[in-house]
Parts: C-alpha cells; structure tokens; sequence
C-alpha cells in the first residue's frame, strides 16, 4: 500500500494551533487527540492509512452541518453495527456476505475555520485483523491509482486483455499484494472507462471523438450522414498524416467493402494505397450501413473533398455494380479496374460446367491475367475461346467482355496502377483489422482500434526509412553502372524488384533492327518464350521506349529497356525514368508540411506523459539497484508528491486540449445541427449477434462447398467403421463425443 499521503501533526495548545508540522503517517504510526488536517479527504485518508497498516477497512458515517457547513465528520470501521432486516420474500439474484460484527471503533472530527480536529478515538476493534497478506483485499484500500490506470488503459487499447493487464502490473509490483486494488476491480475499471466513454451514447462519442481529434490535429477530416430518425448511417474520417500519404502515393487507391467488424454489422470501408516501401497505407476510412449507389457517391464525394480535389489515377474495387456507378460519376478522369480475384471467384460460381476444362482455364487465365501482348491477341484468344467451347449464349462472358477494359491489363498498359490486379491489399487491411475486432464492439472501440493499427503501419515506414538511409544493398559495389545508382535512389524494396529486371535483362538476346542517326530500334527475345519485345531508344536525349509498358504502369524500367541501356554504356538511370514515389526522397517535398503537422501531433498532455514517463522509468531503475538509492528515490518522491499537490490546489485545473471545433470543414447539412451540439446523434440500429461474423463475406459458392465438406464428413467412412467395432449407440450424442474425441 502507498502510505506517502501527507497528515498533519498539530504542536501547541489545542486552542492556540497555528502552526502544523508536515509528516508523513509512516513517522507517526499512532493517531492522537488533537490531531489537524486541512480538509475531508486529508481527514479520511488519514484514518485509512493508518486502518490499512493494522489490517482493518473503514467506512464514512455520520455528518453534521449547519448551513450547509460541515461541522462534524465521522468515519468507522467498515464493520460497524449490523446488517439492516432484508424481506424474505424480495429475491435477490446476489447475496452479499453480512461482514456487520458490531464493531465501535471510530473517529471523530471538529470542524472549525477550515481546520479538521480529532475530537474522538476508539481504537477497540471485536474482530480479527487482517493479515499482511490479505490486505489487499480491505475495501477501503481497494483503489485504482491513475498512474495504474492509465497503464491498464494503454494495455487494453493495445489489444491486451484486462486480465493480462493485471497480471503485468502484479509482476511488476512485487505481487498482487502490492497493487492495491484486486482482479475484479481490474475489470470494474475497464468497465467503468467504457461507460464514461459511452456516456452520450455511440453516435454521439464519434462526433465528439472526432471533435477532439481536431481539436489535436487541423488537418483532421470527416463527414457524417444520418438517417431520417437522426441514426448514424455513414461516416467518414481521415488524419492530417493520410492526406500528406495521399499526396505522395495517391495515384493508386484500392477500395473494399468485404468486412463487417462491430455490433451494428456496419460495413468497413478502408481506402489503402501503396507507399513507397511496397507497403500498405491508409487513406482513411468509413463505415456504410448499406452498398447502395447513392451511399458509394456519398463516400467517393466526401473522400475527395478530403483529398483536396484530387483524383487517383486507377482506383481497383471489386465487380460491384453500384461501386461503378459511383466511381463514374465521381472519378470521371480516373482509371476503375476490377479486382482479379474476384473475377475468377465469379467464374467459378458462373461457369460450373466449363471452369474445370483445362484447355478453357488456359485461354481464359491467359486473357484475365495479362498473358496477351495486346489488344489484338485478346480479341483473337478470346474469341477462339468462346468458339471452341460453344459459349456465345453464355449472359456472364458477355457482360464481363463489354467491361473488358477494366479488368484485363492489356487495355490498361498505358495508366499507371503499380501493377496492382486485385484488391488483396485492402483486404489484408481489413484481415489485419479483424484479428483485434470483434463483433461485439462498439464504434467508437472500432475507430480507436483503426487508429493504433494506423500508427503501427506509419511506425513500420519509418522504421524502413531509417533502414534505408543508414544502409545499402551488399554487393552492389561489384556491379558498379546503373545498378549502383538506382541503389542510391531508391528504396531497399524496389531496389529489390529493380534488380530483378536488371538481372533478369542480362540474358536477353538484343538485336538492332533499325539505326536512323540518334534513334535505334532493337528487338529483343530469350530461349524460354517466342515473344519478341520490341525497344527504341535516342542516344542523344537518353529516351528509351519499350512495347511491355512496365514503366507506364510500374515506374520501373523494365528489364529490356535495360539490356538496351547496358548495351549502349549508360550508367545512370536517366531522371525522367525515375518515379518520385518510388524513391528514398519521396516525402521529402512534403517534409514542411510534416514538420508543421507534428506540433499538433499529440495533445500537450500526452507528450508530457511521454517526457515523465521515460525520466521515471531512468529513475526507478537507477534506484532499484539498492537500498540507499531506494530510499533517496522514495523520500525524494515523496516531497515531490507534496509539491505537485499544493500546485494543483492552488491552480486548481489546467486545460490540456482545447474543445473547440474549426468552422472551415465542410460537413453535410442535415447532420451540421448534431455537430454543433444542438441535437445529439443516435446510434445505428443493433443486429441480431447469433450468426453475425466480422469475416470477410462468402460468395454464394464458397457457402456451398463448405456445405458440401460437412456434409462428406458427416458420411465418412469414420462413423461406418466405428459403428462396426462398437455396435449401435444409444444416442446421437454418444456418437458425437466418440466421434469428437477419436479425431
């Protein structure tokens, strides 16, 4: 138990005392007559430190005022008097142990001009002490400290159980004795800070989430839209750091709606992009409660007048038709490309009767996943596809050819989309997510849970940077040329993947077709494909131009056009080739904006948090080493504990954030009036929780090939032959524990 709270001892005359001499309850282990403290909590803390340290709880009694003044305050063991006489015939869903013993010890005190004096003590207890052991469990020393709390709190929004939470604290205290408070209030506390963060209701704590956010952060973005009974129905938001990615890596975005993570079986909605370590990051996020054309253009709207009015250059989503509708409207100049995952999923489910004929697979694989040079090799791969399998009636092939510009990457060579073909990025993300969510969460958890999982991915790109400036790939001094500048330039992952290409670029066989002054054509092939790759090249301005288009849709050079640079001793990638985003540089233009952002990165509160924290944790250890040091560290603490406590009774409270909410957002207007506090916002509608799962949604498909397996197993040869060897059994539960516990 922490017994540093501060008593006053009174010196002199009991009518004359103006003095008071400052010790701590450990110097004076005795209360006495005349004793003075300064207010109620001095006067109760008093008594239960010393209560504590004898192994009893105490409890507050009688009050007497006059005026509204305080003029007599008692407190006395917790097992005074006796149980009141309950109804036998009220029921009770819980007892409570009658601890009530008759106990008379007490303590009284005078109240007079502010002072607190001990007027009355009995010390005469008629129960047993408890031991040092079981003291931890008294109540009035059952307490969580805000210093445990906040640890507790930090656990729990990591991810950790209040139980784990509990455990750490308890190894690191010296044991369950030494925390002062007992598993179950662990969970009270937890329970307690959901509440107060549920107060106004789930709707409501979103706005007032987003509030602060901005209030911390001057960048920070979001939207909602209500319902006609004033229900949360959508909602939106991004930090001030997603926009500077966007404006970075905002050329891709991929979009998926495959996830429902909390109690309202709302729809999550992450907006995911590509940086330049090859690694996903967030644009922000929304939650849908339906997928309704006029919901999407809602979203895509909102999501660009976040982004500054900014479109993408391809944006992937799956084969969802009133997704497309909303991109045409909204991202008119982008490029819309279906995800290829989900094409060939809808093939299986649309084509059962030809998808498993491996000269169809072939055909249909070598036109969906890129293996046509161009346009024209589709058109004949493809109609020699229909032809030879009789498909010209068949209404799936025929709607998914009208859209064959959005899916197949051959009409899609000229537009930058980092090679993307499927949405699996922003399903990792939701994958990613689901693994700390559950669906019995509350929105607010929901977001607060995004947010950690959001400075986890931002931490893993600075961690690679740092990787990236204070290393370089080995071995590439022996290559020297080129390879040894795009080392320099760009990141160890695409340096990776530009490497390949070189490597990759050696064996070609490189012919020159053509020579017109400054401009070569060569022709390019190797022994393992027929294909035939087509490069142009000017000597003098250093522009190359290759038939694969890997660099119109990568940025990378792709391994033909440098075969041809090796060819004609460049040594250098030639700036034009080198796309920003791919480089180690490639926030670097935004680094102002960074710096300006990061002082209103965290509220002052946390930071100073921060500061103490890591100077305490200095300390501790330093301290710990031994007695001497524990000593100096506890006495010092101590004096400090009394410092820090006369500041905050003379400052009484100190704003950290400030509350106020910036003007110049736009936000819809009929959910403006809940924004502004006049009206507050409800929750959406509850599901049913039987049934409902947070995992990505199943095709119709996929829910009958699971049935199918339930179904074999169901009539396995298992139960035959155990139904052999064991007879019939009595019931089919017999059977299911044998069958459970024979796997």
């Amino acid at each position: 138990m922490d017994f540093s709270k501060n008593a006053f001892v009174a010196v002199g005359d009991n009518d004359k005392r103006e003095k008071f001499e400052n010790v701590t309850l450990g110097e004076c282990d005795e209360i006495k007559i005349g004793m003075q403290v300064r207010s109620e909590e001095e006067a109760y803390n008093l008594y239960n430190e010393y209560a504590l340290k004898r192994g009893f709880s105490i409890r507050k009694a009688v009050k007497r005022e006059y005026n509204g003044v305080i003029r007599q305050r008692e407190f006395v063991c917790s097992k005074q008097g006796f149980k009141e006489f309950e109804d036998p015939s009220n029921v009770k869903k819980y007892h409570n142990l009658d601890v009530r013993t008759g106990c008379r010890a007490r303590i009284r005190f005078d109240v007079k001009n502010d002072i607190w004096s001990v007027s009355h003590f009995n010390d005469t207890h008629n129960h047993e002490f408890a031991t040092p052991e079981e003291r931890c469990n008294l109540r009035s020393g059952r307490k969580v400290l805000p210093a445990h709390g906040n640890i507790i709190s930090t656990m729990i929004s990591s991810g950790i159980k209040a139980t784990k939470s509990y455990s750490f604290l308890s190894k690191e205290l010296g044991g369950a004795n030494n925390i002062g408070f007992s598993r179950r209030d662990c969970h009270n506390f937890v329970q307690t800070k959901r509440k107060e963060i549920m107060e106004a209701g789930d709707g409501q704590s979103i706005i007032n989430h987003f509030k602060e956010k901005q209030s911390e952060d001057p960048m920070f973005f979001y939207s909602v839209q209500v319902d006609q009974d004033n229900r949360i129905a959508n909602f939106f938001w991004r930090d001030g750091k997603s926009k500077l990615d966007y404006d970075s890596f905002g050329d891709v975005v991929i979009f998926d709606t495959t996830y429902r993570t909390n109690k309202y079986n709302l729809i999550c909605a992450p907006f995911v992009g590509i940086n330049h370590h090859w690694n996903n990051v967030l644009f922000g996020c929304a939650f849908l409660s339906d997928e309704t054309t006029q919901s999407f253009i809602w979203l895509f709207e909102t999501f660009f007048t976040a982004m500054g009015g900014r479109q993408p250059k391809s944006i992937f989503t799956d084969q969802d038709q009133a997704m497309a509708n909303a991109i045409n409207m909204v991202f008119s100049e982008s490029r819309h490309r279906l995800c290829l995952w989900h094409i060939n999923k809808n093939a299986q489910k649309n084509l059962v009767g030809i998808y498993g004929v491996p000269d169809f697979n072939q055909r249909f694989n070598h036109c969906l996943y890129g293996g046509c040079s161009n346009e024209m090799e589709f058109e004949s791969t493809w109609s020699k596809m229909i032809e030879m399998h009789n498909l010209k009636d068949n209404t799936w092939l025929d709607r998914l050819y009208q859209i064959r510009e959005k899916w197949c990457p051959t009409f899609n060579l000229d537009f930058f989309s980092a090679k993307m073909k499927s949405t699996q990025r922003s399903e990792s993300t939701n994958s990613v997510f689901h693994q700390i969510m559950k669906t019995s969460m509350s929105l607010i958890e929901v977001i607060k849970f995004y947010e950690e999982k959001a400075a986890q991915m931002r931490q893993d790109e600075i961690n690679e940077d740092f990787r990236c400036k204070n290393g370089a790939p080995g071995k590439v001094h022996k290559h020297g040329g080129i390879l040894s500048h795009a080392a320099k330039v760009y990141t160890l992952a695409l340096f990776g993947m530009f490497e390949e290409e070189f490597n990759s670029g050696t064996g070609l066989n490189c012919v020159e077709t053509n020579h017109c002054e400054d401009n070569f054509t060569y022709s390019l092939s190797s022994g393992e494909s027929r294909r035939i790759h087509i490069v142009h090249f000017n000597r003098a301005e250093l522009s190359i131009c290759c038939d694969c288009k890997l660099f119109e849709t990568l940025g990378l050079l792709c391994c033909h056009a440098l075969r041809v640079f090796l060819v004609n001793n460049v040594n250098h990638i030639p700036d034009k080739y080198i796309s920003s985003r791919w480089t180690k540089d490639a926030k670097k233009r935004l680094c102002c904006s960074v710096d300006s952002f990061k002082s209103n990165e965290k509220s002052t509160h946390v930071l100073r948090m921060s500061n103490l924290s890591l100077l305490w944790y200095k300390c501790c250890d330093k301290a710990a080493l031994t007695d001497h040091g524990t000593k100096i560290a506890m006495d010092s603490l101590s004096e400090l504990l009394c410092k820090l406590e006369r500041s905050s009774a003379d400052t009484n409270k100190v704003e950290d954030i400030g509350k106020k909410c910036p003007q110049d957002l736009i936000h819809d207007d009929d959910v403006q009036s809940c924004l502004d506090g006049k009206r507050p916002i409800l929750d959406p509608p509850h599901v049913r929780k039987k049934g409902i799962t947070n995992f990505r949604i199943k095709s119709q498909l996929e829910k009958k090939q699971r049935k199918k397996k339930v179904k074999d197993a169901t009539t396995s040869k298992a139960p035959k032959t155990i139904s052999m060897v064991h007879g019939k059994y009595k019931t089919s539960t017999q059977a299911f524990f044998f069958l459970f516990f024979a796997r």
